[in-house]
């Protein structure tokens, strides 16, 4: 059985974007994303594993047809998300106008990865006996973001992550934004909030900061990870995911986590500065670390 370097898990889901400049469908979903991202890295063994509806299956042959491996859950339907932004890219507001299965123990028993990267879309998609289970093959990454999002109707409303430290026990990438942080802990205290994160049992804490850069904290050291500035700001759909392309991508392959906190930060710039998932190449990534404007995260409490 093939053990792959690094696998993403996740629902490729129907993405209805409004911006104040124009109204988009495309597919999306953290697994999308994170799977478009990591071609500009092609010295890993990468797999995709996703759940989408039958209608949705084209996207799916895309990916193949561009090389990359993915393996489909079957579900009745895909996750139908509509996500509208104001001028303020780091503001969202999202309905979810369908929902696909989660992800069962059953599907995931042949599957083998140094690190898997669970895109959380909305709270149930991995349950804890499937976090506690990947975690026993490999290093489990986790989105925050799901699991602080709850469905009523088709309203998104966040939420506390029920059972946190039951999950996060397994988990040695979490990633949160702000808000996410502030809901996980509640703290805005970067520094608490991290070591908190911390000793509920998360080895590697990145806490992202949008046009601020990023904390990264390992129990032993603050990383402080810049932000690099885009040229334009055209749609922020995906950074997050794109961020964590790039950090596992180098965490996979034995970087330092500055080195690959400065790689994730880059590429997710660059997909900000165009419509839908990064098609860029890691050459861009080192053009954008090299000669970029760079702006660090200013954390008074972090000596």
């Amino acid at each position: 059985m093939i053990k792959h370097e690094l696998c993403c898990i996740g629902h490729i889901t129907h993405d209805k974007i409004v911006t104040p400049k124009r109204t988009a469908h495309m597919p999306g979903g953290t697994s999308y994303y994170f799977s478009h991202a990591i071609k500009a890295f092609k010295d890993i063994d990468y797999t995709l594993v996703t759940a989408l509806g039958k209608e949705d299956m084209k996207v799916v042959d895309d990916l193949r047809s561009m090389g990359i491996p993915v393996e489909v859950m079957p579900s009745k339907h895909s996750v139908y998300f509509e996500n509208i932004y104001g001028e303020n890219q780091d503001n969202r507001t999202q309905r979810v106008l369908a929902k696909a299965d989660p992800f069962t123990v059953d599907y995931l028993q042949d599957v083998e990865a140094g690190i898997f990267h669970l895109g959380s879309l909305l709270a149930d998609d991995f349950p804890l006996d499937v976090v506690r289970y990947l975690s026993q093959k490999g290093r489990v990454s986790i989105d925050s973001q799901g699991y602080l999002r709850e469905v009523r109707g088709t309203q998104v409303y966040p939420v506390d992550w029920k059972d946190k430290r039951d999950f996060l026990q397994y988990v040695h990438f979490l990633k949160a934004n702000e808000q996410e942080t502030l809901s996980l802990t509640g703290t805005e205290d970067v520094e608490k909030a991290a070591r908190l994160l911390y000793g509920w049992g998360v080895r590697e804490v990145l806490l992202t900061l949008g046009s601020n850069g990023s904390v990264i904290y390992d129990g032993k050291e603050f990383h402080l990870i810049p932000a690099y500035k885009p040229a334009e700001v055209v749609d922020a759909t995906g950074c997050g995911d794109t961020y964590m392309s790039g950090y596992l991508y180098c965490r996979a392959k034995n970087m330092s986590i500055d080195e690959a906190g400065r790689v994730a930060a880059a590429v997710s710039t660059l997909k900000i500065e165009k419509m839908g998932p990064y098609s860029g190449t890691k050459e861009e990534i080192e053009q954008c670390m090299a000669h970029a404007e760079q702006t660090f995260p200013q954390i008074n409490q972090i000596q």
